[in-house]
């Protein structure tokens, strides 16, 4: 006997409709593919410049063309210039990994910024304040938040459910899986936004310069792509190795800048500006200290005593805890160290913060006292600025650090990527800015990537490394905010194309 089945009335599937609708009105989910935009007026350098600003979602798909997830970016274009086309845009990528693109958005480039003291220390009430400093004058921006920062999300399956962890990983969570489908959606938003006559910039925070790293190669080789500038901000290691005695040795620079900050050291050397100070550290580090700790333990007595009191006179640190580390003395270690005596710690990405711990015995600090003062004054200040000035309006948290670990860091090549994309693009220019405080990527570190990046010296010319007294978020201090954003600006201007041919000359 066959079962009936009774069909379905219009008023039943009307009601089923309407509360399907309900119920997904009611999910908390972020539009897949959707923008607001709004119109605005500022001043630049003493310049009136008007601009929009486009606050969206722009879709992920996979190879056969579904929607995967979903990127949050914030697009700021110039509106008062005649030849849109010919505008540079710079895209912009901080790091984590799964950080959102929040910190150059409004502390460094961006037309808004943080409200924020001449010394680079927020100030309360928190809230948004205008650049007079942004590179908007003479670049588009569009700040992108990869997979799962800021407003951006992965997406439910055809089935309505999410893509397993390790699924995730392997579509958005590695240095290589995070390159590939961001290529993707660079290309789509460039033609979306009719950007491909335009001289193209990446830039990169932190892990988001191992980002950019293999982004300038992946944008020439897959989506024909190519750049005009890489700028490398607080880089990390972009998979150049730096292990070993040069990995010890290259934080006494970052130590000596951070003792001088809080007159650690003695009479003559604080007497000295920084400018003077740190080119006799960074000889003193390759020329006498990555000799003395490749040695080991067979160095010469003589020789080792001396390199600790050197050690010791530019560190601001007791040569007997020099010489019990082995002359290896870890950042984490200094950082509980410098200021014991004094009852303080120092920051780990900006160590002109000051944190207090609840014992002053200890091999590290209890907290990072600079992250948690930018948490602190970025959260409110990005979630105000994006609701009310952009008028983006969700229910979606607002992910500062999203959850993306663990992240696949195997086979990291970005540095090699990187150096290939030059040698193929004959005007593609790299500029990498540090700031002389951060001991989270240190700037000697980065001056090493800079060195290292193309061994042959024939690209040397198109490689340049600008330093400045802050930390990881150099641009917080005000001089140093003027000072990074004007460097931006001429190293953009020096890398648009003229009417040369793409080629090397004979």
């Amino acid at each position: 006997m066959l079962a009936t089945r009774k069909l379905a009335t219009p008023a039943i599937l009307l009601c089923t409709l309407i509360f399907s609708q309900l119920a997904q009105a009611n999910n908390r989910e972020i539009e897949v593919d959707h923008k607001v935009v709004t119109e605005h007026k500022t001043q630049i350098e003493g310049q009136r410049v008007a601009y929009s600003a486009t606050t969206g979602t722009q879709p992920v798909w996979d190879d056969e063309g579904k929607a995967i997830a979903t990127l949050f970016y914030t697009y700021y274009q110039r509106t008062d210039v005649k030849d849109q086309a010919s505008r540079p845009l710079v895209i912009s990528f901080n790091g984590g990994p799964g950080s959102a693109s929040v910190w150059m958005h409004i502390a460094y480039t961006g037309p808004r910024i943080l409200k924020i003291d001449d010394e680079g220390y927020p100030v309360q009430p928190y809230g948004i304040d205008t650049n007079p400093y942004s590179i908007l004058d003479v670049a588009d921006i569009v700040f992108v938040n990869p997979v799962n920062t800021g407003y951006s999300r992965v997406l439910k399956d055809t089935d309505g459910k999410m893509p397993a962890k390790d699924k995730q990983k392997e579509q958005f969570f590695g240095v290589n899986a995070d390159i590939k489908y961001l290529a993707e959606w660079v290309n789509t938003f460039v033609t979306r936004n009719n950007r491909w006559l335009s001289p193209k910039f990446l830039i990169g925070e932190s892990y988001g310069t191992t980002r950019v790293s293999g982004l300038a190669l992946a944008l020439q080789n897959n989506q024909w792509m190519y750049l005009n500038g890489v700028i490398l901000v607080s880089p990390t290691d972009i998979g150049i190795e730096r292990d070993g005695p040069v990995k010890a040795a290259n934080r006494l620079p970052y130590f000596a800048a951070t003792a001088w900050h809080h007159g650690k050291l003695d009479k003559e050397l604080q007497a000295l500006d920084l400018d003077a100070l740190l080119p006799q550290v960074e000889e003193f580090t390759l020329n006498k200290l990555i000799p003395a700790l490749s040695k080991g333990s067979f160095i010469d007595a003589a020789e080792k005593q001396a390199v600790i009191a050197q050690m010791a006179r530019y560190s601001g640190l007791n040569p007997q805890v020099i010489a019990q580390s082995n002359l290896d003395v870890s950042t984490a270690f200094y950082w509980k160290e410098l200021l014991r005596d004094e009852g303080k710690t120092v920051g780990r990405l900006d160590s002109r913060y000051l944190g207090i711990d609840e014992k002053d015995v200890g091999d590290k600090p209890d907290y990072w006292a600079e992250l948690t003062s930018w948490l602190h004054s970025f959260t409110p200040a990005i979630n105000y600025y994006l609701r009310e000035e952009l008028n983006y309006k969700t229910d979606i948290k607002y992910n500062m650090f999203g959850p993306v670990h663990p992240w696949d860091r195997s086979d990291n090549k970005t540095g090699e990527n990187l150096r290939l994309a030059m040698a193929q693009n004959p005007y593609l220019k790299v500029l990498i800015q540090s700031g002389y405080y951060d001991g989270a990527t240190n700037y000697f570190d980065a001056k090493y990537n800079m060195w290292h990046l193309d061994p042959s010296g024939k690209m040397k010319e198109r490689l340049s490394f600008k330093g400045y007294r802050s930390g990881h978020m150099m641009y917080l201090r005000r001089e140093d905010l003027k000072a990074s954003n004007q460097d931006l600006r001429e190293f953009i201007r020096s890398a648009l194309p003229g009417q040369q041919s793409a080629r090397y000359p004979r």
